[in-house]
């Protein structure tokens, strides 16, 4: 009997786990991935707290105070004084609130007019197909920075709005959102184009279109789900693009206008004081810098733990 309990083989249990589960394994072992997350979410819940930080600092980072010009350190202000006697550090987290927010909000419209525009092309082919390619081709061919910097400059008043809300604050903010999404989309939709072109040709969608599902339910369905991944991948690094970009259209002096601060803007005030105070122009540019790098190896950990070949 003990004989033929030896001989008799153990069954070997294997673990499944879901496809979610897997992708947060791979991610997690991504370490610089993972430190770009908690960075990004620690800058966010910073950046969305300035109001809460400022009342608990006692001063506002807006109001001009000329006795604490180009001040030091200390436990008042933490990075110091700008040229006006404003706070840095809390000028810093509502930059960061503008930047952050030009960022994702234009990286999510180029994301949304990408992926519909290359659905509709990769699914219904044809002549809407080759208009829309054509139509992408025409905008990735033109110089994008210079024509930025000619649309950014545009006087919105002679263009017929109001002239309220052209002077509004966040005129600049959703002007530069609307440039960004205008010429960014080509790049996703011809993405996406390529994953629906190999999606709709598989079985499973095959079957849908014989049970007579409609076209947009396939779309909804079976193709918009399967070509997520990379838009997910490709919008979480145009986000650090596009703030990279704002940044560089407020420097010049044609994005986020004073007096909402931006890391763009600030850069742009202290470069005539760079010399005198240069802690004014390190400061916004580490901001930067950081938080672009982080975005991409966020977008270099979502990449390789969202891909179906990775071995967990």
């Amino acid at each position: 009997m003990l004989s033929q309990l030896s001989s008799t083989p153990l069954k070997t249990q294997t673990k499944h786990y879901s496809p979610s589960y897997l992708v947060w394994q791979r991610f997690c072992s991504h370490k610089a991935g993972l430190v770009s997350a908690v960075f990004i979410a620690l800058l966010a819940v910073l950046c969305i707290s300035a109001p809460l930080i400022t009342s608990w600092f006692g001063h506002d980072p807006f109001a001009v105070d000329f006795f604490a010009r180009f001040e030091h350190s200390s436990s008042k202000h933490w990075l110091g004084a700008d040229e006006l006697g404003r706070d840095v550090f809390l000028r810093l987290l509502y930059g960061g609130q503008v930047s952050l927010a030009v960022g994702t909000v234009a990286a999510l419209a180029t994301a949304i007019i990408g992926t519909l525009v290359g659905v509709c092309a990769g699914y219904f082919g044809g002549k809407l197909d080759a208009i829309l390619m054509r139509i992408a081709d025409f905008t990735l061919s033109l110089p994008t920075l210079p024509l930025m910097i000619v649309l950014a400059a545009v006087d919105l008043s002679k263009l017929g709005l109001p002239q309220s809300w052209v002077q509004g604050e966040n005129a600049s903010l959703i002007r530069i959102v609307v440039i960004v999404a205008l010429f960014g989309w080509p790049t996703t939709a011809r993405l996406v184009r390529s994953g629906t072109l190999s999606v709709r040709e598989r079985d499973y969608v095959k079957a849908a279109i014989g049970y007579g599902a409609s076209p947009w339910r396939i779309i909804r369905r079976h193709i918009v789900p399967n070509v997520l991944s990379p838009v997910i991948i490709a919008t979480t690094m145009a986000v650090g693009g596009v703030i990279l970009l704002e940044s560089a259209l407020s420097f010049l002096g044609l994005g986020i206008q004073p007096p909402m601060p931006s890391w763009g803007n600030m850069l742009q005030n202290a470069q005539e004081v760079i010399w005198q105070s240069p802690g004014l122009a390190i400061y916004p540019g580490l901001a930067i810098l950081l938080t672009v790098m982080a975005f991409n190896f966020l977008g270099d950990a979502l990449q390789d733990a969202m891909d179906p070949k990775a071995i967990s």
